[in-house]
């Protein structure tokens, strides 16, 4: 039995960080699904970058759509949906398998509404609409400016991966965010079976933090936080107001584990997915990750829901003079800019190619 197979079957969806259209064209994401667990796939300004800059296979589609007058953001989104489309009919076999629990792709708003309440939700509303799948997150940064945004997407009834969290405080926030659009469509007397979850990212902990604590500690924060992350999580499951929406047909707000590819050269490439293993949450991993997994990783024991020891290796970050509160935020205000660069990026490269596929 493969390691992603076990891990699978304790109860975690292995997602894929990573989307082309030659994965979809030569089968190697059905492959991916059929034999290495795949229930999922998630995407991001850089992936589109790298898959349509990197190579001819969308010279067709865009010489078409811009030929028909699509540029810029336009342009992109019917990319984008055209490959996401593909592979949402991939995983909805698992989709209904699971009434909606799995089987999910997902597609970011663009970086550059992320303190427009009113625009993100708008564009989520409009992806949502375009995109004509059941089975698709749109993607909204967890920033204090995408919460309000957030609830509003929820209360609309779109599907939300929620992006960019990065310590247990940032998730309380969407968690609450999330329930508020469910109670408003209860209270509306709407479905409130609306699909949710909440992306912490792990790795970006560990590079940030460098040599600043002890050697004993190298490649240990991201997972802690995570762990700290986790238990809020299973503490928040318990509560009467969660219990309440629950029993009225709401869907539960899994965790994802994002940023899981191992930065240091010196650790394991499978060091996050095996430290992260736990039921009813999510591990998306970038290609190059799954594939280390599969041949080499190994499953333990899952991840406490009481947190483990993560407050006591916390507490040993916070005495070697680290600022977690302080670094949560920067490291989030950071993914925000990366973004909008890889979003800019990506107009560029689209615009480029516009322009040199109508010359040819």
């Amino acid at each position: 039995m493969t390691a992603t197979k076990q891990l699978h079957d304790l109860g975690q969806s292995l997602w894929l960080d990573h989307i082309t259209r030659g994965i979809l064209d030569d089968g190697t994401l059905k492959r991916y699904i059929d034999e290495l667990s795949v229930t999922g796939l998630t995407s991001n300004p850089t992936i589109f970058d790298e898959a349509i800059g990197g190579s001819a296979l969308y010279d067709s589609s865009i010489r078409q759509k811009a030929g028909a007058g699509l540029k810029g953001e336009g342009l992109f989104v019917e990319l984008a949906l055209e490959d996401l489309r593909r592979a949402a009919d991939l995983f909805r076999p698992v989709h209904e398998r699971t009434r909606g629990t799995d089987g999910w792709v997902s597609m970011e708003v663009s970086p550059l509404l992320a303190d427009d309440t009113k625009a993100t939700v708008t564009a989520a509303r409009s992806i949502h609409r375009l995109a004509s799948r059941p089975n698709l997150y749109v993607k909204i940064p967890g920033t204090p400016a995408g919460v309000p945004a957030i609830e509003e997407a929820i209360f609309a009834g779109v599907p939300v991966n929620v992006t960019l969290l990065f310590s247990r405080e940032q998730y309380l926030a969407i968690a609450e965010a999330y329930m508020r659009g469910i109670e408003r469509r209860i209270a509306a007397k709407l479905d409130p079976r609306v699909s949710s979850v909440a992306s912490v990212f792990v790795s970006r902990w560990d590079k940030a933090a460098g040599d600043k604590a002890p050697p004993e500690l190298r490649n240990r924060l991201g997972i802690a936080i995570a762990m700290r992350t986790y238990r809020a999580h299973c503490d928040l499951l318990k509560t009467k107001r969660w219990r309440d929406l629950e029993s009225a047909g709401a869907m539960k707000q899994r965790m994802l584990w994002a940023s899981t590819g191992t930065k240091d050269p010196k650790a394991s490439a499978t060091l996050y997915i095996e430290a992260l293993a736990a039921p009813d949450t999510i591990d998306t991993m970038p290609e190059k990750t799954l594939l280390a997994f599969a041949s080499q990783g190994k499953v333990g024991a899952p991840m406490p829901a009481d947190g483990g020891d993560a407050e006591q290796v916390l507490t040993r970050f916070a005495q070697a003079g680290i600022d977690l509160d302080a670094l949560a935020k920067r490291l989030q205000s950071e993914g925000a800019q990366s973004f909008v660069k890889s979003w800019n990026e990506l107009m560029q490269s689209i615009a480029d190619k516009s322009a040199a596929l109508a010359t040819s």
